[in-house]
Parts: structure tokens; sequence; C-alpha cells
């Protein structure tokens, strides 16, 4: 018999809720996923405000289930059972999308299942490509992260091999879209400008790549300070920004080091398949370069359509089906949301 997962997604600027049907074969189909986003009451602070993603989730939450539902064709009452993002994110954020499923859960009698956004990422590529290979690398590129994951299992067992030092990659092109004037967020806007710039047109730094750094972790703190350098200083000469150039060669080297990384973390570790996901998945040139380096290196590449990479909950329920095809035990209703939730604890 078949059962209906509902996922309920408030970790940062977007509130989402997913509908999807596990069935006897485990097997995740999707059936509902609506998102309302408060991007744009953030935009001119160049940044998501805590305090004002909360209240866009409180006003935005029952609406957005409602969609849900609507399109899915069902009811509350063909639920049998709640997946929600108890950390990583915003603790104000995170705490409205519990308190949603908790009265969700209460009032249907159905089990509740807090889990870890970061895993939803992973497990919302089992909507597109099926079931995940065990083991695979999964390469986590998002606003506040940028991880290399092994994924023994996408309901219980994944284990970190590396991660961001400092500025995670989507905090480092928001940061540079602000230093040449575009909007935020940066990821579109640069991938954009990009296409008319020349990638070698300025040789930025690859951060974490020395000898003696981990081989495995992230830094793109370094990479921002040189972009603003080089802007700077062609400011203090007069020179007008080619912000496509630099756009171009910021993103080559935010590109280059991911997916290096990753082949590299793939082919030490004896895995053959690469899953990449999280808002930057959608970049063009990372998805392009991560494709000729996967072919190259005999590594299937496996990429989310877009609208599956960002923040939204069809990949908490796809999380939540799975938790539930592996007899995973409940949450209950006392869990609290942990904003520094670790990514080795899928079900809280």
């Amino acid at each position: 018999m078949s059962r209906i997962v509902l996922g309920i997604e408030s970790s940062c600027d977007e509130t989402g809720v997913g509908l999807v049907r596990l069935a006897d074969d485990g097997t995740v189909e999707l059936l509902a996923d609506e998102v309302a986003s408060s991007v744009e009451q953030h935009a001119r602070f160049g940044g998501v405000v805590p305090e004002v993603a909360s209240r866009a989730h409180l006003e935005a939450m029952v609406p957005t289930a409602e969609r849900a539902f609507a399109k899915a064709g069902l009811t509350l009452s063909d639920v049998d059972a709640i997946a929600v993002t108890a950390g990583p994110g915003l603790a104000g954020a995170l705490l409205v999308g519990v308190a949603a499923a908790k009265a969700y859960a209460a009032a249907l009698d159905v089990p509740l299942y807090g889990v870890n956004h970061l895993a939803g990422h992973i497990a919302v590529d089992t909507l597109q490509h099926g079931p995940l290979p065990k083991p695979c690398l999964a390469l986590l590129v998002s606003g506040g992260h940028s991880q290399l994951l092994r994924v023994d299992d996408v309901a219980s067992g994944i284990v970190e091999l590396g991660s961001t030092v400092d500025d995670a990659a989507g905090e480092a092109y928001d940061k540079v879209a602000r230093l040449l004037g575009l909007p935020y967020p940066g990821g579109p806007p640069i991938d954009k400008a990009a296409a008319d710039g020349n990638p070698e047109a300025i040789a930025f730094p690859r951060g974490m790549t020395g000898p003696r750094d981990a081989k495995f972790d992230f830094s793109f703190s370094g990479l921002k300070t040189a972009v603003a350098r080089w802007v700077e200083g062609a400011r203090r000469r007069g020179e007008e920004i080619p912000v496509a150039d630099v756009a171009a060669s910021f993103q080559e080297a935010v590109a280059d080091v991911l997916t290096a990384k990753a082949v590299r973390a793939a082919t030490e570790s004896g895995i053959g398949t690469l899953v990449i996901s999280g808002g930057v998945a959608a970049n063009s040139r990372l998805s392009a370069l991560a494709a000729q380096r996967c072919a190259e290196a005999g590594i299937e590449l496996r990429v989310p359509r877009p609208r599956l990479c960002t923040d939204n909950g069809a990949m908490i329920a796809a999380l939540g089906a799975h938790v539930v095809a592996a007899g995973r035990k409940p949450s209950g209703l006392d869990i609290s949301a942990n904003p520094a939730l670790p990514v080795d604890t899928i079900v809280v």
C-alpha cells in the first residue's frame, strides 16, 4: 500500500511544501512542489534578514500548503507521515516550519520526522533520476554550504569528507555581485554576465588547493577578497570595470575548485557516481565543467533540474519518504529546531 508524505521546508527564505507518494517498492513519486519566496524582501539589504524571513514564513505557510494539496488533488486526511526541516538553518525560520509540522501531525495523528536540510538536497535527486547508487558522492553547493559528502544511504549514512572553512560558494557569489553592482542573489546575474566574458581574462586564485591544504575542504573568502582588490585597483586607476570578464573569471575559479575536488574525492574513494545539488548547482559553468571532468574520469554525473536544486518542500518530502521506507523511528512532537544540525544527523 503506497503512502503519502508531506514535506515542509523553512530553513531560510523559501517556504516550501511538497507531497510525494512512497510506493511499496520504495520508489518515490513527486505529486506537488509549491514554494513561496521572500527573496525580494531581502534584496535591498543584500542578504537574508532572519526576522523578515520568519515573518514571511508565518504568512506563507498555510497558503503554500493549500496550493500543494490542490495541485496534488489530495486532502489532509490522505497524509500518512510528515517530514520537516529541523536544521540546519536560521533559528526563527526553522521554528515556523517545525511548529507547523507539529500542528499538522498532532491534528492528523500521523508520525512526524524532523530531518536534515542538507540530506534533503541529496534525496531530491531521486525524484528525477531514481534510486541513488550505494555509495555515491554528493557535492552540495548552496548559499551557506559547500560540502563533499559520502552517501552510503541517504536515510541513515552520510559522512562529511570536506566542507567550507569560511565563505561558501553561494556567499562568495552574493558578495562579488555586490562589488560589481549586480542584484541579489548574486548567482544568476553573475552567471548571465559571465556568458559574455572571458574566463581567462583575470587569474584569480584557487583557494585551498596547495599541497598542505586539506584536499577536500573549500575556501572562497580569499577569492572574494582577490576580486575586491582587483576591482578597487581598477577604480583607483580610473578604469571602467569589465563586469563580464570579472564575472567569468570569478565563476571559472569557483567551478574549477568545486569540480576538481569533487572528481578527486570520487576517484580516490572509488565511487562512480557524483550528485551535485543545492542552489549553486544550477550554475551553467559548474554543470558544464562537472560534466566534462566526470566524463573524462568515467564518473556518472547526476544534477537535479534547477527547481529541485533550490530550497523546496519536495526535497524534504523525498527525504521523509526514504526515512519512512528505511523504518527509522519518528521524532515525536517534542522535537526542536537545531540551527547547527550536523549533516550526519539525518533524523532528529
